[in-house]
């Protein structure tokens, strides 16, 4: 499960940058859960066309989050959103000087997302 969310990240950031031809084929197999032989009977292909032509694709987007990492960003991004979030949500049931205390953590994670965007 987790390859393919893992999968669907990596296609949603950099997907546009494949051929239409692996798109479509990528799609399929990820998106609609199509098996080896439905896409390769589909496309007028072989089962191991479209096996190489997968594994391919998630080498070139692999790379392509090696190269950029904007997946990652993005999952930093999200960690520190939620963590801002919970701190907001329980400044209100704090004292003075700890709901300061919070808004430090805040401003922490809120320069965090800019250093690294």
């Amino acid at each position: 499960m987790e390859n393919i969310v893992t999968q669907g990240f990596l296609y949603d950031f950099y997907g546009e940058l494949l051929t239409e031809h692996q798109r479509s084929i990528y799609e399929e197999a990820v998106y609609n859960d199509l098996s080896l032989s439905e896409i390769a009977e589909a496309y007028g292909i072989s089962r191991q066309g479209v096996h190489d032509l997968l594994k391919r694709c998630d080498h070139i987007l692999a790379n392509y989050e090696e190269k950029l990492h904007l997946v990652a960003k993005f999952m930093d991004a999200k960690e520190k959103i939620k963590e801002i979030n919970q701190l907001a949500e329980e400044a209100d049931r704090l004292s003075p000087e700890m709901c300061r205390l919070q808004i430090k953590k805040i401003q922490e994670c809120t320069n965090h997302l800019m250093e690294n965007f």
